[in-house]
């Protein structure tokens, strides 16, 4: 059995050297690479790199959207013993700097003209960066800086060094072992600088073996790969799980036609962090709204039937025969036609991960037929944990542990992991490791979470997020995150809570949401600060968090944290701000800090605040946002019997 990812190559070009392997778009036409072509491109970057110096133990940065000579490139450096390093491709210069002097980048992988000019910004503080291969050779023609060379011109390279060194690959593939080190992926930083999780070959492939054993994936299933590749979740998806499967995995043509060539595709097998699955329900929000009546009329019947029966129908427990057959027709009329909109008409297995998924979200997508499961896991982890097995999905667990991994809660309520997917080390940081995994080898997540009678986990948020209120409550700022953010006029919430006398929230709307719906209002707007501080959309805004606040008052221990006072933020939360990780996490330490004024605000008797902000613009530039905010009172309820 292969154990490294160029063996899982080697092992699919033998067996089915004409099947599809990876498909790109390109100027609206899919291209294909079959495994024996890709195992041959690879065969040739490898020994490319190999000509140009690149040695085993060496680091490779790769900055680059989801690109077939990306995960080809991959497989390439990892056959020499080499590791790759993916950099999230929408970070600026500045902040690939830390990385590229923290895993002392020689040589880095560019898709196009954008990545090598911040390539070679970041040289100018980074000497050691010598060479810079690029995919994409538009607009780079004229380019004459030192070490610069295109995919095919390395590709060409590697042919003649390949010709001339006869059996060296094979010894260097040959050679690569199952623990050796297979990536590097940074951690996010959202309590300090980004850290290296070292992850082998072994820990990847087992994991990845788990999924396709749980889910019965095979080569016939098909993936879109559109997610950043300096993400885990892309890694055991797009690398992994593709290299053991043999699945065929598809790059989209660019971020503007994600939609469009995932309903072109049909994908089988499907992943996304929840922020797109909320994404999707704000765009069926959107389009309802502008439906005619009738139309309205017979999607909210159908809902309201699909969110009573449509979960256990496609968990195949008994429903009654008659709202089968009203299922059966609203599938027909509703849920098949939305399917479809959305790209997922095919979908075999869903899963979303990265962030904790609402329970009312997560149930609209099952109830309209859409196999969506729970994946949870860390970057230390392979974003492997637990999995929800089919027939055994719980709205308000992440399922049981994977196989091959072993569960514990500790006395403090953190969950610990030891088996498979869990870290080899820190990059040249031993004092991290140490910190992060007991003399037991247990991984400690950071997160809290609770065993159910099942075995089936539940994590109620970041351990270090967890704390209470002034009147004992226990304070989970996540859980009640989600909450709000189910609303498609919401698109972020930030809730503070603990160590105080009430729970307040910082919201950001949803500007293409609440903007449509302000037009359908007649509600002329200048921009999201204009739009942000409407008076209509304040009260829009208070009754969702109102409908929270219900809800909240009928669950155990949660009625002491309903939402008190909010406001609606002048500006979106941004990573280019620092206020968001590159995945979309809340830095709620450095939230607090920007915007200590409002949270005082919010804890005292005022009802307006005047705040100006330093934003960055996508072209570097710096400048402000001010705006006077108002601060309202939300509606809170008495606890209900439901919650004694």
């Amino acid at each position: 059995m292969a154990t490294t990812f160029p063996h899982l190559l080697l092992q699919h070009a033998a067996e089915r050297p004409g099947a599809a392997a990876l498909r790109e778009k390109e100027y609206g036409i899919w291209q294909t690479w079959t495994w024996a072509k890709v195992a041959q491109d690879v065969r040739h970057m490898a020994c490319g790199l190999a000509a140009l110096g690149l040695a085993k133990g060496q680091n490779l940065a790769f900055i680059s959207d989801n690109r077939p000579h990306l995960y080809m490139g991959f497989v390439a450096v990892q056959s020499i013993g080499a590791v790759p390093i993916p950099l999230y491709q929408d970070a600026v210069a500045q902040e690939m700097c830390f990385v590229m002097q923290d895993a002392d980048i020689a040589f880095a992988f560019a898709e196009n003209q954008e990545q090598v000019d911040k390539l070679l910004e970041v040289r100018e503080t980074v000497p050691s960066i010598q060479h810079i291969i690029y995919d994409d050779p538009r607009g780079l023609r004229k380019y004459t800086e030192p070490g610069l060379i295109s995919t095919e011109q390395l590709k060409q390279l590697g042919q003649a060094w390949d010709r001339d060194h006869p059996g060296a690959w094979e010894a260097m593939a040959n050679a690569v072992q199952a623990e050796d080190v297979s990536v590097i992926l940074y951690t996010s930083g959202t309590t300090g600088k980004p850290k290296g999780v070292c992850q082998t070959h072994a820990s990847f492939i087992g994991s990845a073996r788990g999924g396709v054993e749980v889910d019965g994936l095979n080569p016939s299933d098909n993936v879109i790969s559109y997610l950043p590749p300096a993400w885990v979740g892309d890694h055991l998806f797009s690398v992994a799980q593709w290299l053991v499967a043999g699945f065929t995995i598809n790059c989209p043509e660019s971020a503007s036609t994600i939609n469009i060539d995932l309903r072109e595709i049909g994908p089988t097998y499907y992943f996304a962090p929840p922020r797109v699955f909320e994404g999707m329900l704000t765009s069926v929000s959107i389009r309802m709204e502008d439906a005619a009546k009738p139309k309205q009329w017979l999607f909210e019947k159908c809902m309201t039937l699909a969110k009573r029966v449509g979960a256990d129908i496609l968990d195949g427990k008994p429903v009654g025969m008659l709202d089968r057959i009203k299922y059966g027709l609203g599938d027909l009329l509703i849920y098949g036609p939305l399917r479809n909109v959305m790209g997922l008409s095919r979908i075999r297995v869903a899963y979303t991960a990265g962030a904790a998924i609402g329970p009312d979200l997560f149930k609209f997508f099952r109830s309209i037929g859409i196999n969506l499961k729970q994946l949870y896991g860390q970057t230390e982890t392979c974003a492997y944990v637990c999995i929800q097995k089919n027939g055994q999905v719980k709205l308000n667990t992440v399922g049981q542990a994977a196989p091959g991994i072993e569960l514990k809660i500790a006395d403090n309520g953190e969950v610990l992991v030891k088996g498979v997917s869990v870290l080899k080390e820190y990059y040249k940081r031993p004092d991290a490791t140490a910190e992060v995994i007991d003399e037991n080898g247990y991984f400690h997540t950071g997160d809290a979470g609770v065993l159910d009678e099942d075995g089936h986990l539940r994590i109620i948020d970041r351990a270090k997020d967890v704390g209470k209120t002034n009147t004992g409550a226990m304070f989970a700022p996540n859980y009640i995150e989600n909450k709000l953010k189910f609303f498609p006029h919401i698109k972020e919430a930030v809730c503070f809570g603990n160590g105080r006398d009430q729970v307040c929230a910082f919201i950001n709307i949803d500007y293409e949401a609440v903007g449509n719906w302000a037009e359908r209002q007649g509600i002329p707007y200048g921009g999201y600060v204009d739009l942000a501080s409407k008076s209509k959309v304040l009260e829009l805004i208070n009754e969702c968090i109102q409908q929270v606040n219900a809800d909240l008052a009928t669950e155990a221990g949660m009625s002491d944290t309903q939402v008190a006072r909010f406001l609606v933020l002048h500006k979106e939360l941004d990573p280019d701000d620092d206020e968001l990780t590159r995945t979309r996490k809340v830095r709620r330490n450095f939230i607090a800090e920007k915007y200590g004024v409002l949270i005082d605000a919010l804890y005292s008797s005022k009802t307006e605040q005047f705040i100006e902000t330093q934003v960055k613009f996508e072209d570097g530039r710096t400048g402000s946002v001010s705006a006077t905010l108002q601060i309202q009172d939300a509606r809170r309820f008495p606890a209900s019997r439901t919650a004694a």
